[in-house]
């Protein structure tokens, strides 16, 4: 995975999320407790920390860069990124492209043999992007979903980010119904239905 294909992720979802509707950003993000606005901050926060992961001259192998959190409401994500309401949905597009651009200039920036916490495991500027590339596309779904919107990311997308972060998952299936199922948010013929999951950030040998 390359900063160019996490770049190509953020592009395409902040481009088929210009298409809503201004008043359907309150509505639920598929089967998430967060509402539409709420989802596009906490990917926006996603991005942003995993730059940050990256960006000090020894980045942290225990922890996350401590930047303070907050909740706007009881039950919503904890973000230390949030759009500024006034702006509208015009705005919070903004903030989550901005957010990307960081995370794609630190994947670009960074030497490969660079090592960084992330809950499950620490790992490399590749693996930085696989995971914002998943976050984009599942999170996509989420919101595609909450605002009505048509979301099929490309096959060769969901296909390396497989095979990055998802050793296990089946290589046979569609590459895109594979990532939902692997994320716990689809059915997968021929497989249960996933009631927990992770993805394997270290990096391949």
């Amino acid at each position: 995975m390359t900063a160019d294909d996490l770049d190509w992720a953020v592009r395409l979802a902040v481009g088929a999320l210009r298409e809503a509707s201004p008043a359907a950003w309150d509505g639920k993000a598929g089967s998430l407790e967060w509402d539409c606005w709420e989802t596009v901050e906490h990917l926006s926060d996603d991005l942003f920390a995993y730059a940050a992961q990256l960006g000090l001259r020894t980045p942290p192998l225990d922890g996350y860069v401590p930047f303070a959190v907050e909740r706007r409401r009881p039950g919503g994500p904890a973000n230390t990124v949030h759009a500024d309401r006034a702006a509208g949905p015009a705005g919070l597009l903004q903030v989550l492209e901005a957010s990307g651009a960081l995370l794609v200039a630190m994947v670009s920036t960074t030497p490969s043999q660079v090592r960084a916490h992330h809950v499950f495991g620490a790992s490399d500027p590749e693996g930085f992007a696989a995971m914002g590339i998943v976050e984009t596309l599942v999170h996509t779904h989420d919101l595609a979903k909450g605002l009505g919107l048509t979301w099929n990311p490309p096959a060769e997308l969901c296909s390396r980010v497989l095979t990055r972060l998802f050793p296990d998952a089946p290589r046979t299936t569609d590459p895109w119904s594979t990532l939902l199922w692997a994320t716990g948010r689809a059915e997968l013929p021929g497989h249960p239905r996933l009631t927990t999951w992770r993805w394997y950030g270290e990096p391949r040998s």
